[in-house]
């Protein structure tokens, strides 16, 4: 029993780390413009690599020399794709294993089950993405369904993983950090709004947006949600204003999560069980501060965008560590075995 629940433990582990990997690639792919690398799905010109495909893209890339295919961006596409393949087949094994050994295991294979439901709808998502020309709703989707997966993963590992006992006392804890979960994956949309809509260097300026704190901005035409890249539902060019407005928003939203999860963590830091993600947390809300302002300062550098959207996924399993924790509160914890390290 206990080299079952030892083999579950590492593929799940692995799956996690592969998850949260498969994020940052995405945002790699995103920041990019590579989205469009293989402009068809799930191959490459209909071909299993770019390898297959070298001619038309080579046509492509001459009848569009700064457009969306060129034989990088292809290969960057398609290893996102193919990680993306392998992450599924993994998440199969591990609903395969929590149901084929859930007595072993002792808990419910329902969670597992649940993740592999999101994973292909993940993939569904991936499809439209190309097949919808980038349109920023359906890439904003992805990238949530992405954290929304990572949250799950998250969830499992927690589960397996043992660790210091949480007092019950602290279970009031609970609601609080849910809530900052859901604001957390209100600012990672708002985010991914700015990511899609190319917002990103609308506002130049710091704490100010092109020198004012109320700039003038188009709500309406920022946060129409059926509309093509860089279109209006009328089909007119977005406007500056309206690309304004998207940064904005989350710019300003981004103190709310400050001011809300920042206290709060700096709350649970004392409370056995809670430590580490919670001082997690902080760090990351510092660095999400640093890399958001540097990338604004330095016009949006490609590393230190990648590292953004790393830090959001990062806020994203610290904050679902503490919520699974928290839910289990007051329960006896397994002893750690002896050769794990202690980790969040």
């Amino acid at each position: 029993m206990d080299r079952i629940k030892a083999r579950y433990r590492k593929l799940v582990f692995f799956t996690w780390f592969l998850t949260l990997d498969l994020i940052m690639f995405g945002a790699f792919v995103r920041l990019t413009d590579s989205g469009l690398g293989c402009p068809d799905w799930p191959g490459c010109y209909g071909k299993l690599s770019p390898l297959g495909a070298l001619g038309e893209i080579r046509e492509a890339a001459q009848a569009m020399p700064y457009g969306p295919v060129t034989l990088s961006k292809a290969w960057i596409e398609m290893i996102h794709r193919y990680v993306g393949a392998l992450l599924g087949l993994l998440i199969i094994a591990i609903a395969w294993f929590a149901w084929r050994y859930r007595r072993e295991l002792g808990h419910s294979p329902r969670l597992a089950v649940l993740t592999l439901v999101a994973v292909c709808l993940q993939g569904a998502f991936g499809a439209w993405t190309v097949t919808h020309q980038l349109m920023p709703a359906v890439v904003t989707a992805h990238l949530l369904g992405g954290m929304g997966l990572l949250a799950l993963m998250t969830w499992l590992a927690a589960r397996a993983r043992p660790h210091e006992p949480v007092p019950a006392a602290s279970r009031h804890f609970l609601p609080w950090a849910a809530g900052g979960l859901a604001l957390l994956f209100v600012q990672i949309a708002l985010g991914g709004w700015v990511s899609t809509n190319y917002a990103v260097l609308a506002c130049m300026d710091f704490p100010t947006c092109h020198g004012r704190w109320i700039p003038e901005m188009d709500f309406a035409g920022g946060f129409s949600i059926i509309r093509g890249l860089g279109e209006l539902p009328s089909g007119e060019m977005i406007s500056q204003s309206a690309l304004t407005a998207i940064h904005w928003v989350h710019r300003n939203f981004a103190f709310l999560v400050f001011a809300y999860l920042g206290p709060l963590a700096w709350r649970m830091r004392a409370v056995p069980g809670l430590a580490g993600p919670a001082r997690l947390v902080l760090a990351l809300l510092a660095a999400q501060l640093f890399t958001g302002l540097t990338t604004v300062v330095f016009q949006w550098p490609l590393l230190i965008a990648v590292l953004h959207n790393g830090g959001a996924a990062g806020l994203v399993l610290a904050c679902v560590t503490l919520v699974v924790r928290l839910a289990r509160s007051g329960r006896a914890a397994a002893p750690r075995p002896a050769a794990v390290s202690p980790t969040i």
